[in-house]
């Protein structure tokens, strides 16, 4: 590995530009860039383009996220990243406990499939209507009691 960065130091910024723009502007993880870079190009292995990948996201994905966040024409609503972020967490040890224990070759295959369905099913579907969504839900959610305040039947006998 230590080779690999015998290479053009131009290429590793190259390809940061790359994954910075297209998940800029596509809301794409920086695997689906970086990782087939790495494995195709830079002859990584899959488990370091992988894990490589997962450490450019931090910083990327943090500042791409505070200007969508900043965007008065975009609404993020703070208790879905909560959530979908609570939920990564546990994945993702989950994830990268799988990924230690399968070979890199299959690994390298599920990553393809999973990028081709992905595909197909992005280019395929067609547009949903909008409609109120979990998130709205989860914020606009009016505080319903289930404590009775006063009026029960017996009242209506007095």
């Amino acid at each position: 590995m230590i080779a690999l960065l015998s290479n053009p130091w131009w290429a590793f910024i190259l390809l940061g530009i790359c994954a910075g723009v297209i998940s800029g502007a596509l809301g794409l993880g920086s695997g689906a860039v970086v990782v087939p870079v790495l494995v195709l190009l830079l002859a990584f292995e899959q488990k370091a383009a992988q894990g490589t990948a997962l450490a450019v996201m931090v910083p990327m994905t943090l500042l791409g996220a505070l200007r969508y966040w900043r965007n008065p024409e975009i609404e993020m609503n703070l208790s879905i990243i909560l959530l979908i972020a609570l939920g990564a967490l546990a994945g993702v040890l989950a994830g990268t406990e799988i990924a230690g224990r399968l070979p890199g070759q299959t690994l390298r295959k599920m990553f393809a499939i999973f990028l081709a369905i992905v595909a197909i099913k992005m280019f395929t579907a067609s547009p949903k209507p909008q409609k109120t969504g979990m998130g709205e839900d989860l914020t606009s959610q009016n505080n319903v009691s289930l404590v009775d305040p006063g009026g029960t039947k017996n009242d209506a006998k007095q």
